[in-house]
């Protein structure tokens, strides 16, 4: 074997994120986005002396474990969603199953508990939010809107029959994207620097209906875009869109950068509603995905972490509050701490509508912030960014020596890292809880649960 060799084989194994062995020869080759059975067509890209890698290039033999049919036209092409050929609940046998083999090994004491996993309540249709990208799907041709093609960093494939959003998500998108063919605009091409059409974001409350669009452009051109406001207001929606924005955005690099955004229509946040609270969310602001699947997560949370009556406990990382104000009715205080200022401002406000009085939320680095704080914490729930919580913030956090704790991870390799260096300081991990709020995704929010020994 050499690098570049295209080379057949069949995946015997997977791990987090889907990442399938493939024995050739005497060698196991690690190739990213397979399924347990298929018999892969994949390009060798690293042939080490220890770890040899490749790149999918296409599925010649279906895994025993496909035997659903795929939901969106764009399956196969789109890099999202790889699972929507196994049934909803061999998906979820799967993601325990990673889950497991991934922290198994990580966790010292063996009496630790692996709760079943948690599935979503809707596994089509789930998300909240989604942000569509206008290009071609091939050089010089004809805009659309959608998703970026499976290993392509500029062909875009048709996203507007997405089956992840609700059909009035769909109907939203389809009818941005006539508009933009029909204004004899481009869109904008990386390459040159030139166009208008940028992305199109779009959030949909599951409890409330509430529909919030943003389209998203170059200052290259001034344009009118009453003609779009008109369009959309009179589409025939089951919910109602409650808010129209745009937002100019001239950077170079493939993602939304706010440089300002105005007011088309109506408001510029919807609101949410989870477990009894209400949460208004803005354009930009983090809100987990999946409405539904996030009460499963938060009530799933607010279990593990017991018993909260006279407690201070810090929600480190806290986005827009929502566990912390889930904790808030029956703990004495909760302190959020969130490095976008936006959604610790969408927090307060959230504190204030459900008249939680008891919270604090406060917008800064952890790193830097607990520094600031004086009150020490008797509960920790971190909720951390991918890449998990920087060495120097969990030293800090490890240095309070409260009791428990409870972390919850969108990227369990993080998880994996951390959980280390807990360890190290005297944290044990009574159990392990994995709620899947990202169906047909390789993707899994998990819950720890720590505890400090001899307490």
């Amino acid at each position: 074997m050499k690098k570049g060799d295209i080379l057949q084989g069949t995946v015997y194994d997977t791990s987090f994120p889907h990442k399938g062995k493939i024995k050739i020869e005497d060698k196991t080759v690690s190739v990213k986005g397979v399924i347990k059975g298929q018999e892969v067509l994949f390009r060798l890209k690293r042939n080490g002396a220890e770890k040899a890698e490749g790149e999918l290039k296409e599925v010649l033999k279906p895994s025993p474990e496909e035997t659903a049919g795929p939901a969106c036209p764009a399956f196969g092409e789109c890099g999202g969603c790889f699972l929507q050929t196994v049934p909803y609940e061999k998906q979820l046998a799967m993601k325990e199953y990673h889950i497991k083999k991934l922290l198994a090994p990580v966790i010292r004491n063996k009496d630790v508990e692996f709760l079943p996993i948690k599935g979503s309540p809707l596994p089509y249709g789930y998300r909240n939010k989604v942000e569509f990208s206008f290009g071609n799907s091939y050089k010089d041709g004809p805009m659309l809107l959608g998703f970026h093609r499976k290993n392509s960093m500029f062909d875009i494939v048709s996203g507007t029959d997405c089956a992840l959003v609700h059909e009035d998500v769909r109907a939203i998108a389809k009818a941005v994207e006539r508009f933009a063919l029909n204004s004899g605009l481009d869109f904008f091409h990386r390459t040159t620097g030139t166009g208008f059409f940028r992305h199109v974001l779009i959030r949909r409350a599951q409890k409330s209906g509430e529909i919030l669009v943003n389209v998203i452009h170059t200052t290259q051109v001034e344009y009118d875009f009453t003609r779009l406001v008109e369009e959309l207001l009179a589409l025939p929606l089951q919910g109602k869109i409650v808010g129209i924005l745009h937002t100019k955005n001239d950077t170079i690099a493939d993602a939304i950068k706010d440089d300002g955004t105005e007011v088309l229509y109506g408001n510029d946040r919807i609101a949410e509603e989870l477990l009894g609270l209400t949460f208004e969310i803005s354009t930009f602001s983090f809100f987990q995905t999946n409405s539904l699947g996030a009460e499963v997560l938060y009530s799933t949370v607010r279990d593990m972490v017991g018993e909260t009556r006279d407690k201070v406990i810090f929600d480190l990382y806290s986005g827009t509050g929502t566990i912390g104000q889930m904790l808030a009715p029956v703990a004495k205080k909760v302190i959020g701490i969130e490095i976008i200022a936006e959604a610790v401002e969408a927090a307060r406000d959230n504190a204030k509508r459900n008249g939680l009085s008891n919270c604090e939320f406060l917008a800064g680095d952890v790193l830097k912030k607990l520094d600031e704080i004086s009150e020490k914490p008797d509960f920790i729930v971190l909720d951390p960014p991918r890449e998990g919580v920087v060495p120097k913030a969990l030293q800090k956090i490890i240095d309070y020596g409260v009791n428990g704790m409870v972390y919850i991870s969108c990227k369990p390799t993080s998880l994996a890292n951390d959980l280390e260096a807990l360890q190290d300081a005297g944290y044990r991990v009574v159990r392990v809880q994995t709620v899947d709020l990202f169906p047909q995704t390789p993707h899994v929010e998990t819950i720890v649960g720590l505890q400090r020994m001899n307490t």
